[in-house]
């Protein structure tokens, strides 16, 4: 359901917008992960496999760490989960950079072995999402990927889609959905709903095509304003040759041979070839009309 999203603030721009509020009610930017601030590109249309900022307890890669402190971390749209045993995550079977929150506890993909999910997520627009952490079976770099949590679609937006993302409205719900120290799986589960806090607008086709990233991209598209059809090349050398060409005048006779046999009005007189003629005979299209 969800294919595109965006985000185009740098990297401490995205620390400032990312604040958070901790257990005791206070307001705190979180860190950028060590080295993830340099993986982290931003881009005005982000597809599954590129990589986004995701906001996290620092309690999954710090033990130690208070479980109510966030981090940002750079991680893959589209989760692999950690019992994936193939050397190339790209040989993922499944589709899972969306996820149904009716299936959370229930697929393999996303379920955990000690039923404790991971809960990830990030501000700004705040979706709920799941992330995991797979190592390859040869050894190598950790790949932390995530999938994007879907609930039923609001009644604002039903005859845009039947599915929307699992949007987490305001810093209290964002809390309880990351703090999973305090807060266990069945509850979070139940802060899932459908919103209607969602503003949209159609934008270009631009969007289809995940190399295109410019502004374009999420500027309104007014769907009152009619599409022209663009000429080809080929249409538009034709249509300017035969702007520049004349047809071809005909011959006026001459005064002294007015009256002749050659030229008695029974006679019947050639007609003029226009340009579009001349070029058909040249290319053997046609055959030269009899006079």
């Amino acid at each position: 359901m969800c294919g595109r999203t965006a985000c185009t603030l740098a990297p401490n721009e995205l620390r400032c917008a990312s604040r958070y509020q901790n257990r005791t009610g206070h307001r705190q930017r979180p860190k950028w992960r060590d080295g993830d601030a340099d993986k982290y590109r931003p881009s005005y249309n982000k597809s599954p496999q590129s990589f986004s900022p995701v906001l996290l307890s620092n309690r999954h890669f710090n033990k130690d760490a208070p479980v109510d402190e966030c981090v940002l971390a750079t991680m893959r749209w589209g989760l692999v989960p950690a019992w994936f045993k193939e050397s190339d995550p790209s040989k993922m079977q499944y589709s899972t950079s969306n996820c149904r929150s009716e299936n959370l506890l229930e697929k393999k993909s996303y379920k955990d072995d000690d039923e404790s999910s991971e809960w990830a997520g990030w501000r700004l627009l705040t979706i709920a999402g799941l992330f995991d952490c797979w190592s390859p079976p040869g050894g190598g770099e950790v790949l932390y990927t995530y999938t994007v949590i879907t609930v039923d679609a609001s009644e604002n937006i039903q005859n845009i889609h039947d599915r929307m993302p699992a949007i987490l409205e305001g810093e209290e719900e964002v809390r309880r959905w990351l703090d999973f120290g305090e807060v266990r799986s069945l509850e979070a589960l139940k802060l899932l709903k459908s919103k209607s806090c969602l503003t949209f607008h159609p934008v270009s086709s631009l969007v289809n095509n995940s190399r295109n990233n410019s502004p374009e991209c999420l500027q309104p598209l007014d769907p009152a304003l009619k599409k022209t059809p663009q000429a080809s090349a080929s249409s538009k050398m034709l249509m300017s040759w035969l702007k520049s060409g004349s047809p071809r005048k005909r011959k006026e006779p001459d005064d002294d041979t007015m009256g002749t046999e050659e030229n008695t009005p029974s006679e019947k007189q050639a007609k003029p070839i226009g340009p579009l003629q001349q070029w058909l005979l040249g290319h053997g299209v046609c055959k030269k009309p009899r006079t």
